[in-house]
């Protein structure tokens, strides 16, 4: 069975399991520093897997699972959004009221969700990891059983959750009907005679749907802002990087790897639900006072953003989807990094919470500055070039239908410079009230921010490394 491909995932429950253990024995008052141990090993599994030989795709478990430089290339992402997140759930831990050992160890479950997501050759792994992704955010949003907003959350999230799994059973049990298999390569070696046959379209359309929940594009994005206000913010941060990633690369093995001649087909349908998700992202995170919530409608609108690249079809497009998800990692941790560390203050993310913070701590407000410049596409943060990748990709294509995508994107740019740059605002133009506190960073949450500001700016200017390895993993895809 070749189980040693999965030595990553197994490091990461393993190390889940450990910190439980150790937890028992613990003392109370150390159980929050856990998440640095949890953190440190997970970093530990990070530079351990740029030993792991990768060439040509090898496969386990009857071929469910495959291992080629596309899933190395998001284990590795996922790996670095997770340390990131639990050293910004250290900080925040002491506003959950119990349990944080836990905290940390479903965190590292649904890490291992989302890296077994990765490497999905059959609709039987794609179902099991996205449960256990899934399973994993209905506790970790809901984990602030004293606060009414979490629980509220949490429900939410339960309910539409369970309905979009609904949607992808039924669409992975059509497709096995009608295909005889659940495997991506046999189903893509009888593409071409189930093209016509409605039933395996209808199938693979409710389990697009299913994906669709998870990268939060439209129509299947109504749960995303009351999630991200809800949920703690560590949690809105994993969810906001973490399981978009796990749903763009399952949605790209699936499109690009398993029906890629119906993708084709399916453009106009693409192009519509790309573009509603951009317009109505944008214009909802106009009005909002929270920033949580304000960042989970720029969530939907960037999730539309990366479609550009699907729609595309063509290799530069995948790449620029690659690219775009490492810029957006650096670019929202570094915002949450920011709401973790005033929330702990001032037990608000409302904007005002925010007003005049570069008095307060020029840290958190350059954090906050950059990222919200860079999710608005100015140069020459890691933002901009990501979504110049993904216009040229679309462009390319040279019809009238994909220039008006463009216009649309680019308008929906157009439009987030408004709410986004209006936070920048808040920061630096607007006065602090007098009773205000200086606020202190601790030192790993500083480290983090400022390798969050440096990669924002580095992949802006010095794209080179990022793209190349994007294009090496995009090959995955004969486009």
């Amino acid at each position: 069975m070749n189980v040693s491909l999965t030595i990553l995932e197994i490091a990461v429950i393993l190390l889940g399991l450990t910190i439980l253990l150790v937890d028992l024995w613990l003392p109370t008052q150390y159980r929050r520093l856990l998440g640095y141990t949890a953190a440190a090993g997970v970093v530990a599994i990070l530079i351990g897997s740029f030993w792991m030989p990768v060439g040509e795709a090898e496969f386990a478990f009857g071929r469910m699972y495959i291992f080629d430089p596309l899933a190395l290339y998001f284990k590795r992402f996922f790996l670095l959004a997770a340390a990131i997140v639990l050293v910004l759930t250290v900080d925040f831990s002491e506003r959950l009221p119990s349990g944080i050992s836990e905290y940390y160890a479903l965190s590292l479950f649904a890490l291992s969700g989302m890296m077994f997501a990765a490497s999905a050759n059959d609709f039987i792994l794609v179902f099991v990891a996205l449960e256990l992704i899934t399973i994993t955010f209905y506790i970790l949003t809901s984990f602030q059983r004293n606060r009414l907003t979490s629980l509220e959350a949490g429900i939410k999230y339960l309910i539409l959750g369970a309905l979009a799994t609904g949607f992808t059973v039924y669409g992975i049990a059509l497709i096995f009907g009608t295909a005889n298999a659940t495997s991506f390569s046999v189903i893509a070696s009888k593409t071409a005679d189930l093209a016509g046959n409605p039933l395996f379209l209808l199938g693979t359309l409710l389990v697009l749907v299913g994906v669709g929940f998870k990268i939060a594009a439209f129509p299947f994005q109504m749960w995303a802002p009351d999630v991200y206000q809800g949920a703690p913010a560590p949690t809105a941060a994993f969810l906001a990087v973490g399981s978009k990633a796990a749903g763009m690369v399952l949605l790209l093995r699936i499109l690009f790897g398993v029906i890629p001649q119906i993708t084709i087909n399916w453009t106009a349908l693409l192009m519509a639900v790309s573009g509603l998700t951009i317009l109505y992202g944008n214009l909802c995170a106009i009005p909002q006072r929270s920033l949580k919530r304000l960042l989970g409608y720029s969530s939907i609108a960037h999730a539309g953003y990366m479609l550009l690249g699907i729609i595309a079809v063509n290799q530069a497009g995948s790449t620029a989807v690659l690219f775009y998800l490492v810029g957006y990692l650096f670019t929202v941790l570094a915002a949450f990094g920011v709401i973790c560390v005033v929330m702990r203050i001032t037990d608000s993310d409302d904007l005002s919470a925010f007003a005049g913070l570069h008095s307060r701590s020029p840290l958190l407000a350059a954090a906050l500055g950059f990222s919200m410049v860079s999710l608005a596409g100015i140069p020459p943060l890691a933002g901009f070039f990501g979504k110049f990748l993904l216009l040229r990709a679309l462009l390319e294509q040279g019809t009238a239908s994909h220039y008006w995508l463009a216009l649309v994107a680019l308008i929906g740019v157009a439009m987030s410079l408004y709410y986004y740059l209006g936070i920048v605002r808040t920061v630096y133009w607007t006065k602090a009230q007098s009773n205000d506190p200086i606020i202190t960073v601790a030192g790993p949450i500083r480290c983090v921010l400022y390798g969050c500001i440096a990669a924002m700016l580095y992949l802006g200017i010095f794209p080179n490394m990022i793209v190349n390895a994007a294009v090496r993993a995009s090959l995955a895809f004969q486009l």
